[in-house]
């Protein structure tokens, strides 16, 4: 999880995929092991809770399945259950936070290569 260690009160993010985990345990696609372990910076991490907290107003239906399906270890169908909505629609709302997160992350980016640029043309025209 992104921010299991932050909630653990451990020092910095998580490094293992619990994605990958997950499916593991569930039984689904057999190249997602137990073990898996995905380099995260710690940056990335703190970058991707940014996003997923920003969520909370306007997309807060979408924070709630994110809590629920990564933080709290429900699973889709516990989610469905949870929020009571069809498990396709929590598979829907997972897809719709990629994007959202996605989208945060670009602007983002393009908000500091801007500020780079502004800088960068500073630099150049002084003397």
């Amino acid at each position: 999880m992104w921010r299991a260690r932050q909630e653990g009160h451990g020092l910095g993010y998580a490094t293992r995929n619990m994605l990958a985990n997950w499916m593991a345990s569930a039984g689904e696609v057999s190249r997602y092991s137990r073990e898996a372990s995905i380099p995260v910076l710690h940056l990335e991490a703190e970058e991707t809770d940014q996003a997923v907290e920003a969520m909370r107003l306007g997309n807060g239906h979408l924070h709630v399945t994110l809590m629920c399906v990564y933080v709290k270890d429900l699973g889709v169908t516990g989610t469905a259950r949870h929020m009571r909505r069809q498990p396709s629609t929590v598979h829907a709302q997972l897809d719709q936070a990629d994007r959202v997160i996605d989208a945060y992350l670009q602007a983002k980016r393009d908000a500091k290569d801007a500020q780079l640029q502004r800088a960068s043309a500073r630099l150049e025209g002084e003397p």
